[in-house]
């Protein structure tokens, strides 16, 4: 039931989902949803298919070219990104730059959580023609007659589900709140919340701030109101800067896929303890998380369902080999990416916590 509804989520649309007027919640109905929130939905791990990824409606192919119209559009963060129209309802935020590591990271992120089983948004590598787009955008594109061609740029989809807010405003959530999840009320085990915190070490999800996950609704119409959500789900929203090593300042060079920094950082502080490896980042909510027996035997068998050739997929479909570091380093190749991550896998399946 769990796997049908869960692969049920790729067919839906997430182009022009509108939250309700009632979705705004109280500090306490918020708690309460959290209590119950999930974190993972089955999935049949060997038989996804990271090259293509997320099926939604509105996906993109792997290298697409998307044609799009510039959108005036401010958004938070620091790294390229802009608003562009595909159609007069499909707005799309555009990630870009060939230096910018969010491009790379966010697809091969989301696309492991999202073969895990554990909520991701989406993120598709794509070339973008946008017209209309600002001359000052050109610094990272090629100029065209009323265009600008980015050769590298990603446009994400957000998972769908209605986001869940307090009436104060605030969204997200705080990885200390994954310890006020409750499975008497409903929440996934501690196994699985723990899983979530080993896998977001693995990556090394630095910026792992609030406003960095996401609680939704998996009903997005909240047919029940906000506060009566059948199927609350908590999931991380932004992995930009992922495959690097975390660090107090979320520097994306040291952060953000470069593999001398990401193959040499520990999965584990403390071995015996099962303390994990993350450090604290100055807006980060997690850092050296404990983690369970079973949180460990937990994500140890996802990731161990994971064939070469689905490791092979996951660094070529997010262009790894491409990334570029302003030091005049990067390039590293899809075999050394995928000998780092088996090295990081083993890391987990040979530890036992006490």
């Amino acid at each position: 039931m769990l796997l049908a509804h869960w692969l049920s989520l790729d067919c839906a649309r997430l182009v022009g989902v509108q939250d309700p007027p009632n979705k705004r919640l109280t500090a306490a109905e918020r708690a309460a949803l959290i209590r119950r929130a999930q974190v993972w939905k089955a999935t049949d791990v060997a038989a996804m298919d990271i090259k293509a990824g997320p099926r939604l409606e509105g996906a993109f192919a792997p290298g697409e070219t998307v044609t799009c119209d510039y959108v005036q559009e401010r958004f938070s963060g620091k790294t390229p990104k802009f608003a562009c129209a595909i159609t007069q309802g499909d707005k799309v935020k555009v990630r870009y730059g060939r230096e910018n590591g969010e491009v790379y990271a966010g697809v091969a992120a989301t696309r492991l959580l999202w073969t895990l089983g554990f909520g991701a948004d989406a993120l598709y590598p794509v070339h973008v023609v946008c017209r209309g787009c600002p001359a000052g955008l050109a610094t990272e594109g090629k100029i065209e007659p009323g265009q600008v061609v980015f050769d590298v740029a990603a446009i994400e989809r957000k998972l769908p589900g209605a986001d869940l807010e307090t009436r104060g405003g605030g969204q997200g959530w705080a990885w200390t709140e994954l310890d006020l999840v409750n499975e008497r009320a409903g929440g996934p085990p501690l196994e699985q919340r723990d899983a979530l915190k080993l896998i977001a070490v693995f990556l090394q999800h630095t910026d792992n701030k609030p406003e960095q996950q996401r609680l939704i609704c998996l009903d997005p119409t909240l047919e029940h109101g906000a506060a009566g959500c059948l199927e609350p789900f908590m999931l991380i929203h932004d992995l930009g800067l992922t495959f690097g090593r975390a660090n107090l300042l979320n520097r994306q060079s040291v952060g953000s896929v470069n593999l001398e920094n990401w193959a040499k950082t520990p999965i584990w502080q403390d071995r015996e303890r099962c303390m994990a490896n993350l450090s604290q980042s100055q807006t980060g909510t997690l850092s050296d998380p404990v983690i369970s027996e079973g949180g460990r035997k937990f994500l140890a068998n996802l990731l161990s369902q994971l064939s070469d050739r689905q490791l092979q997929d996951l660094f070529e479909v997010a262009r790894f080999p491409e990334r570029t570091l302003s030091e005049g380093i990067g390039g590293w190749p899809v075999p050394a990416w995928v000998e780092a991550f088996k090295q990081k896998r083993d890391d987990i399946t040979g530890t036992i916590c006490h």
